[in-house]
This record gives structure tokens, sequence and C-alpha cells, in this order.
């Protein structure tokens, strides 16, 4: 049985994992995963809906606006009693003649307008569940950095205006709860001072443990929070190897990246010391890098992904895995001596 936990004070009971949508985005962009089977897509979200995930993380940019059309179809013509929660993201616009250049980082109150219509009509709602800035606004381009660091552009809108235009939006109906991902402790200050942050989406798992800080704020102020890649983009699925990163297809982000060229062998370590964990709690080494990160104080959800139905029943278990001060001892010593990542090895 899949359980609940309420997000923050938005009224929401989400279930500890949520299915992430990154990953059926498609090719043509610059942070695509290759090549996907639209058919197979909707089928591997309806199976997790069937399964009782009851939400589903999305962003504007996955695909050009393609991840978004994906998960509208594949809950259009549900009852509401059985429609998951959607959770979509705004702040990275695309060059539609140029769809393979970084997307910009922009949160202009009237480019945010334009966003929220043209999420609620992919998506074929009239509301969105938690409506989250992607990025704090810089005004120049992302190019893949897992703490969105990067130039500051002079005409980069300030979080005091990004945020307040969220609130707006909020305070319209065109969305229900208001979050922000990728954001620091520091710029989560300024935006609580003013309208509550309704939940944080930082990147966290056992090799990137970096977002302690905004997990730790997150607590303090009555705020959900929903962690991304916490199976690190597949390494810690225990079904990740070096040949599997050597056949990576070109168009696939992960070819560039060092968690998966000169980290790789760490990550990868790191991956098989959860073996031992996973057989003694009859789980998947999936289900147990996912059950690490919600054994985190603070954390009230994990975003998993998935392109296929039966990568879906690889995880699903992840909320019912409870992890024992043992385990999490034994995963903070095999993360210490992988030499993976960086932040604190146990909650």
């Amino acid at each position: 049985m899949i359980t609940t936990r309420p997000l923050g004070g938005t009224g929401m009971d989400i279930t500890a994992v949520g299915f992430g949508s990154w990953a059926v985005s498609g090719p043509g962009w610059r942070f695509g995963w290759g090549a996907t089977d639209d058919a197979e897509s909707v089928a591997a979200i309806r199976h997790a809906i069937g399964s009782g995930v009851n939400w589903i993380d999305t962003a504007a940019v996955y695909g050009l606006g393609h991840s978004e059309e994906l998960v509208g179809k594949a809950i259009a013509g549900l009852r509401e009693d059985e429609r998951p929660f959607v959770f979509t993201k705004a702040g990275l616009v695309w060059d539609p003649a140029d769809p393979q250049a970084a997307p910009r980082r922009i949160m202009k109150p009237a480019s945010v307008r334009r966003e929220v219509e043209d999420s609620l009509r992919r998506l074929g709602v009239e509301r969105i569940d938690l409506y989250q800035v992607h990025y704090p606004d810089t005004g120049e381009s992302l190019e893949y950095a897992g703490n969105g660091s990067g130039p500051v552009s002079p005409n980069a809108t300030p979080l005091d205006e990004y945020w307040q235009i969220m609130a707006d939006l909020k305070a319209e109906g065109k969305v229900r709860a208001i979050g922000l991902s990728n954001h620091s402790p520091d710029l989560l200050d300024r935006a609580e001072k003013i309208a509550h942050v309704d939940a944080v989406q930082p990147p966290f798992s056992a090799i990137n443990r970096s977002a302690a800080g905004e997990i730790a704020w997150a607590r303090e102020h009555g705020t959900g929070v929903i962690v991304y890649s916490p199976l690190q983009s597949g390494l810690l699925t225990g079904a990740f190897s070096a040949e599997r990163a050597a056949t990576l297809p070109a168009d696939d982000w992960r070819t560039a990246h060092h968690d998966f060229t000169t980290g790789l062998a760490a990550n990868l370590r790191l991956a098989d010391a959860l073996r031992p964990v996973a057989e003694r709690r009859g789980a998947s080494v999936a289900e147990v890098a996912i059950a690490w990160t919600l054994a985190w104080p603070g954390v009230t959800g994990a975003i998993v992904g998935a392109r296929r139905a039966d990568q879906v029943d690889g995880w699903i278990g992840a909320g019912s895995v409870e992890l024992t001060p043992a385990d999490l001892d034994e995963i903070a010593a095999a993360i210490t001596a992988s030499g993976a990542g960086t932040g604190p090895a146990r909650p």
C-alpha cells in the first residue's frame, strides 16, 4: 500500500514517490535523453498512476513543451478522483528557431503569464496544482549545472519581482500552490518575506547531497520538499554500468556530464554498495537509493523518472522501504568510501 505525506501546508497529501517526466521529453532539444516512444511514455505515466502514484512533475522546457503534452494525454479522460496532482515549472525560455540552443533563465512577469497559459493548454487542466520557478532568473542561458550557477545579466528579473507574480497567479486561482526549484536558502529567505514558499524542489541523492541546507530551511518554515534526481539520472538504479555509459547516444545530455565521465567509477561503487541493504530489505537498489532521500528529515517526496512501464515497477515500492539506523550508517560509510559527491552522508 502506498502511503501519503502532507506537502507542507498546501492541503495536498502526496505519495512518497512521484512520476518525473524529463526523461520522456524526447529528442531534438539541448537536454534530451535521446529517442523515446510517445506511446510507451504515456503508458509509463498511466502505469504509475494505476500503481498508486498521485502526482506528476514536469516542466515547460522538457522537450520544449512535449513533456507537458504527453502528461496531458496521459491524464485526459480521467475522473477528478482519479487524476493525479500535476506539478510543472516556468522560467526556462527557449528559442523555437534554435531548439538545440540552451534555454534562457527568464522570469519577467509577462513571460511568466505567457508560460502559465501555455502550460495550462498543453496539460489540458484548468489549474496547476504546484507551479514552480525552475531556476533563479539570471537572464542568461542555462548550461547544465546541478546548482544552477552561472553569470547574471543586468536585465535579470529580481527575485522580489518574479516571486510576486507567482503569488499573484496563486491568488488568481491559476495555480494552487507555488514553489522554488534550485534556490539557495538566502533566496528562500527573501521569497518568504513576500509570500510563503509552499514547496521547494532541490536535486538530492546519495551522490548529490549539496541541498541539505535547502531541505533544512524548508523543514523550519513548514515548506514541502520534493527532491529530484534521487537516482542521479539512472546511476543509482543498480542497472547502470560503465558499458551502458559508453553506449549512450550522442543526443543524451548525460554523455557530457561529469557524473557519467570522470565521476562514473565512484558513483558505480556507491550503487554497488547499496546491494546488501537492498537484499536485506527485499527491495531493489533503486528503491533503497530513493528511500535514503525519503529518510532525510523534511523531505516529503521524491521525483523518479521512467520511460517504460516496467521501469516504474523498479522503484514504485521505495516509500515502503524502512531503513534502520544501522542501514543508514552502512550507507553513510559506503558514501564516504566511494568518494562520490559532496555533502553530509547521513540524515
